[in-house]
């Protein structure tokens, strides 16, 4: 059978459709964002799901961040040491090193740890739930999923993210000054004088706001891939990989933005 003059082949007419798909995802993971946002002041606020989800994300993310934050802080301590040791400027290596852990390494910890544990299993349970029409049925009962589901999740990501901040910059601290001081024969005295010479409080603010905003983001990736699964479960688990990947590109694209606009909004103490 031919196809009649003028008429686009099929194969014409999907070119177009799969070049625009990344778009719209894009666009669709933007609107769920927004209407995060937007639900998160609407009431009833699922209070006890929060709380569910916090205390399951906490659970599983709190001891993998203690543990890889301490190898992070003594390979930054080791790579900065040896670096202070060559230029001659061993005094400033406590400094350089709590500051290279607690804009960078901390926050990227942090998400990274909530996206690959925490968020695979929001995106999975989520998955799930839409596979088995749960969703739909919440929708006809007049129930919004995002403020009934997502909005909780994403909360108690952001506010796991803020906390486990804390606790990755303090531990990969003292492990880069116990690095610092035993393996290069540092002195206790200078890493905390070079330390309280170039360390500010701006620093620990824009520690805490990337964790935040990486949170945030790595909870609306989740909940995004969760909601839109394709294939039923094996759409599930690719749905789940994907979530993963996306976060990982989006946070270090943010993790960029973020650190070039604070170096040059915030003047270096000193400077």
């Amino acid at each position: 059978m031919t196809a009649r003059p003028g008429a686009a082949s099929p194969g014409r007419e999907r070119t177009p459709s799969r070049a625009l798909a990344p778009l719209r995802e894009t666009g669709r993971l933007f609107a769920l964002a927004a209407a995060v946002v937007r639900a998160v002041f609407r009431r009833p606020f699922q209070f006890r799901e929060f709380v569910e989800q916090f205390w399951f994300i906490a659970g599983v993310t709190v001891l993998p961040a203690a543990l890889v934050s301490i190898p992070f802080g003594a390979v930054i301590a080791l790579q900065i040491g040896s670096l202070t040791q060559q230029l001659g400027a061993q005094s400033f290596t406590g400094g350089a090193s709590v500051l290279a852990v607690v804009q960078q390494a901390s926050p990227l910890i942090v998400a990274l740890l909530i996206a690959g544990a925490g968020g695979s299993a929001i995106c999975a349970d989520l998955g799930s739930r839409s596979i088995r029409e749960e969703l739909d049925a919440m929708e006809v009962m007049g129930i919004s999923p995002v403020q009934r589901l997502v909005v909780p999740r994403v909360l108690a990501t952001m506010l796991v993210a803020v906390l486990l901040n804390g606790m990755v910059s303090v531990v990969g601290t003292l492990g880069g000054y116990f690095f610092n001081v035993v393996m290069q024969d540092g002195t206790p005295g200078a890493y905390l004088a070079s330390f309280s010479a170039l360390a500010q409080l701006p620093d620990l603010y824009i520690s805490e706001f990337k964790a935040l905003v990486f949170g945030f983001i790595a909870g609306v990736v989740a909940a995004h891939r969760g909601l839109n699964p394709r294939g039923g479960p094996k759409g599930v688990g690719d749905a789940v990989n994907q979530s993963v990947v996306i976060t990982f590109l989006l946070l270090f694209f943010v993790n960029m933005v973020l650190t070039a606009v604070y170096l040059e909004t915030v003047p270096p103490k000193g400077g």
